[in-house]
């Protein structure tokens, strides 16, 4: 590829991530306006729905958030009643975060929603599968390049 080519919009990976995550999260919007959630709130649920007791810092690992970003969306989630926040009793310097009874049964509502997904995509769920697994090695190995540095 020339460098003409090379510094084309619709050649370059980063658009097609920006824009189909866009896209993606314009899709889950009116689901996720049913259950009151942000396309963000809704991944910390996902998590939370897994694990209903976590530390904050690992939380904050499993989204890919650092501290600054997910304290207002912990806040929020509180506010909310569906989780509560508390100081660990071992070491008051880590935060506990716990799914309460209202964020658990905020989970029922959501079981339609990865069909709901699935069906917009129009693609095969063999192609669903390779596609996820693909990006999440891109995810890794961009990682992987920022510690190599």
């Amino acid at each position: 590829m020339d460098k003409n080519e090379a510094l084309k919009l619709e050649n370059q990976l980063c658009f097609a991530l920006y824009a189909g995550s866009k896209e993606m999260s314009s899709v889950y919007k009116p689901f996720l306006d049913e259950l009151g959630l942000t396309y963000t709130q809704y991944l910390t649920m996902l998590v939370l729905w897994e694990k209903p007791v976590i530390a904050f810092k690992e939380l904050g690992n499993r989204l890919l958030l650092d501290s600054g970003t997910l304290t207002p969306l912990v806040k929020k989630l509180e506010a909310a009643g569906l989780l509560e926040r508390e100081r660990d009793v071992r070491d008051e310097r880590n935060v506990i975060i716990s799914l309460t009874e209202q964020g658990m049964k905020l989970k029922e509502q959501a079981y339609p929603i990865p069909m709901k997904i699935f069906a917009a995509t129009g693609i095969t769920l063999e192609e669903l599968i390779a596609l996820r697994e693909s990006l999440n090695g891109l995810v890794r190995n961009l990682q992987k390049s920022k510690t190599d540095e």
